[in-house]
């Protein structure tokens, strides 16, 4: 395993390529999976992702596209995982080298479906990754602004302080800055839980809630973030720093966030399904409220936000009145 050898990119959307941009201000070259053959022949033609952050120019002279997964895994030391996470199976299918020797990083803000994994714990369940090579990319930072080379900020997360402070330096540049953690466990959940308190953020804003509310909205929220973060892995935190009260602002209010603008379709009396097609996006958000919702039934924490949002996404029922009785739980 070496953290400061060839590093890959798994994945071609907005995040993805905006890490590869971050990348190649520092590495002569990358190696960069995408799915689909038809994506890396158009992004070759035009320098250019044809589908996502179009307006970032790259030098593909210096990166080594391939669909071959197991090709990729075969030259690369450093692996990014970058997809959304309902789709991470579907990749990993085809793959028949193992990761153990690999250093797996997760920039994935969700959970395995099905199986309510957060990604350290699937890299080393299921393929046997030890700990101390997972690392977890946290923000706030959101891929639209990297693009624009808007200071934004990092946070790497790994059991292993030195793996993670070589990562970060990889990860560094001149509007990029980066932090170490070695609470993986908490960054990870905190990344998910956002895209959920994003999502009713944007419910209450098609809901037509004020300014006001969405201030108490969200400082609950923080608590709920920190009392399950507690319960899942206890642990001394501290949940306003930027990987957890940063990254938790930045997606709820950030007009980049598609789980805010999902939430605000729902709010608006979309329909679930309607919401998802009118995007052409994933709002991670969505599959994560289920996935906490039912690893809560072991833990029991008093989450009323993601119990809400969870009702009106997946029991259907009202938000205009779930909402209203959320509102008279908040403090």
């Amino acid at each position: 395993m070496n953290v400061g050898g060839k590093i890959a990119i798994i994945g071609g959307g907005s995040w993805a390529t905006a890490i590869a941009k971050i990348l190649l201000s520092n590495e002569d070259s990358i190696n960069w999976y995408m799915r689909r053959q038809t994506q890396i022949d158009e992004f070759v033609r035009l320098g250019k992702n044809p589908s996502y952050l179009t307006g970032v120019k790259f030098d593909v002279e210096r990166i080594n596209f391939t669909s071959n997964i197991n090709k990729l895994v075969a030259s690369s030391d450093v692996l990014i995982f970058a997809t959304p996470s309902p789709f991470l199976k579907q990749h990993l299918k085809k793959l028949r080298r193992s990761l153990t020797n690999k250093f797996v990083v997760s920039a994935i803000k969700g959970i395995v479906p099905d199986d309510n994994m957060i990604l350290s714990d699937f890299f080393e369940q299921v393929y046997a990754v030890p700990k101390e090579n997972i690392a977890v990319l946290a923000g706030p930072c959101h891929a639209e602004e990297v693009a624009l080379e808007r200071l934004s900020y990092l946070t790497i997360g790994c059991s292993s302080r030195e793996n993670a402070r070589v990562l970060a330096q990889r990860l560094s540049n001149n509007y990029i800055h980066t932090s170490i953690s070695d609470d993986i466990v908490g960054i990870e959940y905190a990344s998910v839980m956002k895209n959920i308190y994003s999502i009713a953020a944007g419910i209450c804003h098609g809901l037509k809630y004020g300014d006001n509310f969405q201030a108490v909205l969200i400082a609950n929220a923080l608590h709920e973030m920190k009392h399950f973060c507690n319960a899942t892995n206890p642990l001394h935190r501290d949940i306003v720093e930027s990987a957890y009260l940063g990254d938790l602002l930045v997606t709820a209010y950030s007009k980049f966030s598609r789980n805010r603008l999902f939430g605000t379709m729902i709010g608006k009396g979309f329909s679930v399904k309607t919401a998802q097609i009118e995007m052409e996006m994933i709002a991670e958000g969505y599959y994560a409220t289920k996935c906490i919702y039912e690893i809560n039934e072991k833990y029991q924490v008093n989450i009323p936000i993601v119990d809400a949002v969870y009702r009106i996404l997946y029991e259907r029922i009202s938000p205009t009145v779930e909402i209203k009785k959320l509102a008279e739980k908040l403090k």
